[in-house]
């Protein structure tokens, strides 16, 4: 093995690399950077990966009776025998693929592992008592600094609140917590703020993300910050450009505050949906007998899970459902939106909480569905209501949030949909007379969908309209916040200082991409198609048990 050179600061060893060839499959261990074979469209890459878990192989039930009787029909492929000789395909790993969206990470069999190449082992931990020098701990680029680390904060927050001689626990709630008293704060000591940065390190970007892919991508993106925070001068309007922020994103990581969210590794494998079979993204508290099947199969209309085709089969002959279990308030041409009840279609709503997990990183609520509204978007057709997407809503938000969670199934996404989904809840705020604004943090997939969102609807009312509007009046007539109308604005440049007050002009770079949107052809929500009025609820009705 060779060993860790000093950096140029002497302070702290850098990772030790093993040569490849040197070592055996054994070796490889959880925190270890190799090289792993990935399918690529054009046939097989070589790329860097970090080993997140290992496992012995699993053997389910469903899976081993489907073989033997594959075997006494004598339908083995010759594939799986060759598989089945090899010894390394013992192990399955769970792997970080480097540079990559924490949404592709994947079990990888122990054949795929190159050992003729460098294996890196990870960072040493810095000796107790002894901190890094000013220049020794390098931050990766673009990373957020540590102040603004969500766990960073969540971890600290904790530590305030316990008692001045608990030590800090990473297992925690990752959510703030008010402390007691102020006499219960404490600084953390030199070993505590060590450990925390170690843990910062190792998980990488996988906790400082602040956004990812668009959920549809068809419209034009601007950088906005959606926590009100103090807002930066942004760069020219004509300098942004979608290809390079879906790039500075596509690496980023959860955006998840929960550290055991961050630490669980996706279970499930591909989930068939109907005539779609897609692939999971994320770990999903499905019962453990459904975990690690090549494809768990789900009822499209009753959202019911399977392991096997013919358990879904024999199931479809006994289902009744064509449609989401709820009011239809709103349908144009194909798509129909309904309204259901956590508290009334409790097992539905259950089931598509799960489904949801496995493609929301952020999602900790699967069960306590009572207190929520679900909103669902169908598409039909001769053989029914087609579930594209959802959105959920508080039953009574003191925040006046009008989504709490939004999501658009991976094999509708980048048709419009997810905006359409976004539209429809403003169209609801409409009617109940409210601002409204989606639950923070914003999912990965939804953050670009809103900013694109906002951006179009403001520059197309100002476009329209030729009296003179406050923050206030677009606020009105959109149901958009202020918060979300004032950082919107700020980021397009539409402010101007003029004789002694502020103005919001529109530039020449504004109306040209503006229009290119307005080019593209999309769905759009007709308020006239929807029947609905704001359901209202008694205090015993909102006494969630």
């Amino acid at each position: 093995m060779v060993s860790a050179h000093a950096n140029n600061e002497g302070s702290q060893e850098s990772a030790s690399i093993t040569p490849g060839g040197t070592y055996t499959i054994q070796t490889v261990s959880v925190g270890c950077k190799i090289y792993i074979r990935r399918p690529t469209p054009d046939g097989e890459e070589e790329r860097l990966a970090e080993i997140l878990s290992i496992r012995d192989k699993p053997v389910n039930s469903y899976t081993s009776a489907l073989a033997q009787r594959t075997n006494s029909r004598g339908g083995v492929k010759e594939e799986e025998e060759d598989a089945l000789d090899k010894p390394e395909d013992k192990w399955e790993y769970f792997v970080h693929w480097d540079q990559f969206n924490k949404r592709l990470d994947e079990w990888v069999t122990g054949s795929r592992l190159i050992l003729s190449r460098d294996l890196e082992w990870p960072r040493p931990k810095l000796p107790p008592g002894k901190k890094a020098g000013p220049g020794s701990l390098q931050k990766a680029p673009g990373k957020a600094p540590r102040s603004q680390s969500l766990l960073k904060k969540a971890t600290s927050n904790a530590a305030a609140a316990a008692s001045p001689t608990s030590a800090s626990t990473p297992g925690r709630s990752a959510f703030p917590s008010p402390s007691p008293a102020p006499s219960l704060k404490r600084k953390l000591t030199d070993d505590e703020e060590e450990e925390e940065e170690e843990e910062e390190e190792l998980e990488g970007d996988d906790v400082d993300a602040e956004g990812e892919m668009d959920v549809d991508g068809e419209g034009d993106t601007f950088e906005l910050n959606v926590n009100g925070a103090q807002v930066e001068t942004p760069p020219p309007v004509s300098s942004f450009s979608k290809e390079q922020e879906i790039e500075k994103l596509r690496t980023s990581g959860s955006m998840t505050q929960s550290i055991s969210e961050i630490a669980r590794v996706k279970n499930l494998n591909r989930l068939q949906i109907g005539k779609h079979e897609v692939e999971a993204w994320y770990f999903s508290p499905y019962p453990k007998e459904y975990a690690h099947l090549p494809v768990l199969y789900i009822c499209e209309f009753c959202l019911a899970y399977f392991p096997s085709p013919m358990m879904l089969s024999r199931h479809r002959q006994r289902c009744t459902l064509f449609h989401p279990p709820g009011n239809e308030i709103y349908r144009h041409q194909d798509i129909s939106v309904f309204e259901l009840d956590g508290k009334r279609q409790l097992s539905w709503c259950r089931n598509l909480s799960l489904l949801s997990k496995c493609f929301l990183d952020h999602k900790t609520l699967y069960y306590d569905v009572t207190p929520f509204m679900y909103y669902v978007m169908c598409q039909r057709d001769s053989t029914g209501c087609h579930i594209i997407g959802y959105f959920s809503k508080e039953k009574e938000s003191a925040e006046n949030y009008n989504v709490a969670c939004i999501l658009t199934l991976p094999q509708h996404q980048r048709y419009g949909f997810g905006k359409l989904l976004i539209e429809f809840s403003y169209e609801l705020s409409k009617k109940e007379g409210k601002l409204g604004s989606p639950e923070k943090p914003l999912s990965d997939l939804g953050l670009l969908s809103y900013r694109a969102y906002w951006a179009e609807v403001i520059v197309e009312l100002l476009i329209n309209t030729t009296d003179e509007l406050s923050i206030d009046d677009i606020a009105q007539k959109t149901s958009i916040t202020h918060a979300d109308i004032m950082n919107t604005c700020t980021t397009l440049q539409l402010f101007k200082h003029y004789k002694g007050q502020h103005i919001i002009c529109l530039s020449e770079a504004v109306l040209e991409k503006h229009e290119k949107v307005r080019n593209k052809r999309r769905r759009r929500i007709y308020a006239d198609n929807l029947i609905w009025k704001p359901p209202v609820f008694t205090r015993d009705q909102l006494r969630f048990y």
